[in-house]
C-alpha cells in the first residue's frame, strides 16, 4: 500500500513538474493532483478502518454471540461515520477541481 501511494505521488509530482511553467495551467494541474492524492489517501484509510472495525466486531460476536444485537447497530453507525470521511474528501476534491474559488484570481 505504501508503495502504491509513493509511486502515485511521485508520478503526479513528476507530471506537475513536466508541464509548462505558466502560472495558470500549473495552478490547475497542482490543484487536480492534490485533490486526487487526498482522495486516494482517504479511500485507503477508510478501507483499512472499515476492515479493522468489521474484524473487531466479528471477533466480539464470536466471543459473545449473545452480544450480537448490541454490536451490530454500533458497527453500522461506525461504518457510516468512517465512510463519511471519504464522502467529505470527495466533495472537497470536486469543489477544488470544478468550482475552485481561486480560479478568478488566476484567470485575470
Amino acid at each position: 500500500m505504501k508503495r502504491v501511494l509513493l509511486v502515485t505521488g511521485i508520478g503526479l509530482f513528476s507530471y506537475c513538474l513536466a508541464q509548462d511553467a505558466s502560472g495558470t495551467s500549473n495552478f490547475f494541474i497542482w490543484t487536480d493532483s492534490v485533490s486526487i492524492m487526498a482522495l486516494a489517501i482517504a479511500v485507503v484509510a477508510c478501507a483499512l478502518a472499515q476492515g479493522n472495525a468489521i474484524n473487531k466486531a466479528v471477533e466480539g460476536i464470536a466471543r459473545q454471540p449473545e452480544a450480537a444485537g448490541k454490536i451490530q447497530p454500533l458497527l453500522l453507525v461506525g461504518l457510516g461515520f468512517i465512510e463519511s470521511l471519504t464522502i467529505y474528501v470527495l466533495v472537497v476534491a470536486l469543489i477544488l477541481i470544478f468550482a475552485n474559488p481561486a480560479t478568478t484570481h488566476f484567470l485575470k
